[in-house]
């Protein structure tokens, strides 16, 4: 037994450094607008493997192989999580918020959050009344979360008090969950949407560089801001670089869990494989080959599908320019936009080994014409 579990981890393709970014990644704060201390671990992790790199004008980082090829593809991934404003402070020394992304208000109450203001992070909570009063009079309905009923104590008395702190209207506000492992594999963590992209991306920078792969193009690995608020990052850098072709990962809904519906959603479970996605921004011959590349490379995949849009910076990319042809591989993750957010460890191999067998695949020549 003690024999097999050796095996296994000699055939990861993560090592200790890797599992050292991934958890340093994850617990520093990059809330939408406010990417730069995320951007700057993950660029500093990246470096080493790209030729070159460039920022743009909001934080966008991108790290480029073989930048003078005139052929350019672009794997993505967001870098922001979802977090709260600071939007009103009460005279009482109360903080009242306001959302900065699709933020969860349901699961606030009691939460730990830290409040980044002028002078550093500041510690706070969630207050939430005792469930002794909520349910003290028969006559009077339970109060449930709302962003208006919601609000932070950070342990001032006085607005004075919250000033004196450094907290300011506009302050950014992030929960302080982080990385954990699970049995069997799994791992969870505050902002695995998308800071698992990222990871993911670099891990594929990495093994181009450590198997001394030579690409007969420019390779662009891009970790755009401001995905939360309507792919605004994304929609930026894909008007700079220009590419031909883009490779976008994302995170979707485990959807085996309870309260979910398999007939809206698709059939896609943590731990059996990257869900790559039909939809009109999915370039149908770019997907096929994805899925060539998978069948050839022993990767199960989940296939699931959008009516519209997909929701995520592909549909920035598809839809730049002149039109980019892009394909999405998201990863199954449970309990998105909480503070657990969760996935399997295989996933993200398997993700990282897609993309890496697909650069390998494509080139300049690629067929990707419709007619």
């Amino acid at each position: 037994m003690a024999k097999s579990k050796a095996a296994r981890k000699a055939e990861s393709i993560l090592n200790e450094r890797s599992h050292q970014f991934l958890r340093n990644y994850l617990n520093t704060p990059s809330p939408v607008g406010f990417e730069t201390a995320g951007q700057r671990i993950w660029l500093d992790y990246l470096k080493p493997y790209v030729d070159t790199h460039f920022v743009d004008p909001y934080g966008t980082v991108v790290g480029v192989v073989n930048p003078d090829a005139p052929f350019k593809v672009v794997i993505e991934a967001h870098a922001d999580e979802i977090s709260w404003f600071v939007n009103y402070i009460t005279p009482e020394g109360l903080l009242y918020l306001k959302r900065n992304g699709g933020v969860d208000h349901q699961i606030a109450p009691s939460q730990r959050v830290f409040v980044h203001g002028k002078k550093g992070p500041v510690k706070a909570v969630f207050g939430w009344p005792a469930i002794h009063t909520r349910l003290g009079n028969a006559d009077q309905k339970e109060p449930v979360a709302k962003v208006e009923n919601l609000f932070l104590d950070c342990g001032a008395r006085s607005k004075k008090e919250v000033e004196d702190l450094g907290i300011h209207v506009g302050a950014v506000v992030t929960y302080q969950d982080g990385f954990d492992e699970l049995a069997n594999d799994y791992y969870i963590a505050r902002a695995f949407d998308n800071r698992i992209g990222g990871f993911m991306i670099a891990e594929v920078a990495r093994l181009l560089k450590e198997n001394k792969k030579k690409l007969p193009y420019g390779l662009y690995v891009v970790n755009a801001v401001q995905e939360e608020i309507g792919l605004r990052g994304a929609e930026m850098i894909a008007r700079r670089i220009k590419p031909n072709i883009a490779i976008i990962t994302d995170v979707t809904h485990d959807t085996s869990t309870p309260m979910i519906s398999k007939i809206i959603e698709g059939d896609v479970v943590c731990g059996k494989g990257p869900s790559p996605t039909y939809g009109p921004a999915v370039h149908n011959k770019l997907l096929s080959l994805v899925q060539e590349v998978a069948e050839k490379s022993g990767i199960p995949l989940q296939m699931r599908t959008v009516s519209r849009s997909t929701g995520t910076d592909t549909d920035s990319f598809a839809y730049a320019n002149d039109g980019c042809p892009s394909v999405l591989i998201s990863i199954p993750l449970r309990y998105m936009h909480t503070t657990v957010e969760m996935l399997h460890k295989s996933d993200i191999e398997n993700t990282i080994k897609l993309m890496y067998e697909t650069l390998l695949t494509l080139s300049p020549k690629t067929n990707l014409s419709y007619l």
